[in-house]
């Protein structure tokens, strides 16, 4: 019986420890409807790496678009508002006037998705 026992338990041990499958997900993150100025487009991904306590000057960019905080934590001061966002978090940016704040003591990194008009 013993014997038995010890055969059985092997042979469901792999069904007791076998990891779940994973499983294919698609979410939106953001979406905005954007009017653009072109009928001849250049779209545009770009990382952006901010060293711990870097801050930009005021600037602006081209074009609006969403924006994806990949790593840190960031403050974004944009047409008088402030915001802090952090890793998964999403936000448009406008197209106003704006700086950025690494805040997060570590390295930040953040995804810039724009489309400009093609100017060649």
């Amino acid at each position: 019986m013993k014997s038995l026992t010890t055969i059985l338990l092997f042979i469901a041990t792999p069904t007791v420890f076998a990891e779940a499958k994973p499983v294919f997900s698609r979410s939106v993150l953001m979406e905005n409807k954007v009017e653009l100025p072109s009928k001849n487009i250049v779209s545009r991904t770009i990382r952006v790496i901010f060293p711990p306590a870097f801050k930009t000057p005021l600037h602006t960019h081209e074009g609006p678009g969403p924006r994806y905080v990949v790593k840190g934590k960031l403050k974004v001061i944009e047409g008088g508002s402030t915001h802090i966002y952090q890793s998964g978090d999403v936000f448009w940016e406008s197209g106003q006037l704006m700086s950025v704040e690494n805040v997060s003591g570590q390295t930040a990194e953040l995804i810039i998705v724009e489309s400009v008009p093609d100017t060649q």
